[in-house]
């Protein structure tokens, strides 16, 4: 992420029952967990949607379907004590490979190649505040 810019990105809140994909990360200033959908940056020229099958493809190597828009939030924050903002399109859609579902948590790698786990979470545990969902606001698209 460049200090400075806005970031638009493109996240996907797959559903399983009364559960949601998220990956797990952590805020090495803050010593907190926080999860996240699946997504990541919209490149230049590309709709948010083409951006999030591509990512989902990259991070996890799944196709999807029934893409289906549920809204945009502003996201600003900090992460290991740097300001972030990111306009976030928020999507739902299903993989076309359903043994994704059948997994409880499997990996995913960003660009670099570092891994990240992803996980299958209750909704509740989000709503209840159990659990940090990202961007805060994301929890009323859902």
């Amino acid at each position: 992420m460049k200090k400075g810019t806005i970031r638009a990105i493109a996240i996907c809140v797959f559903k399983k029952k009364d559960s949601i994909l998220v990956c797990e990360g952590f805020d090495e200033f803050k010593q907190e967990y926080y999860y996240r959908p699946i997504g990541g940056g919209i490149e230049y020229g590309e709709t948010s949607s083409n951006a999030l099958k591509r990512e989902v493809l990259e991070e996890i190597g799944a196709n999807i379907i029934n893409v289906h828009f549920l809204g945009v939030t502003e996201n600003i924050f900090t992460y290991n004590g740097d300001l972030g903002h990111e306009i976030v399109f928020v999507y739902d859609a299903e993989f076309v490979d359903k043994s994704f579902y059948e997994k409880p948590s499997f990996e995913g790698y960003e660009d670099n190649g570092v891994a990240f786990k992803l996980y299958w979470k209750p909704i509740s545990d989000f709503k209840n505040s159990k659990l940090k969902l990202v961007p805060e606001n994301l929890i009323m698209l859902l």
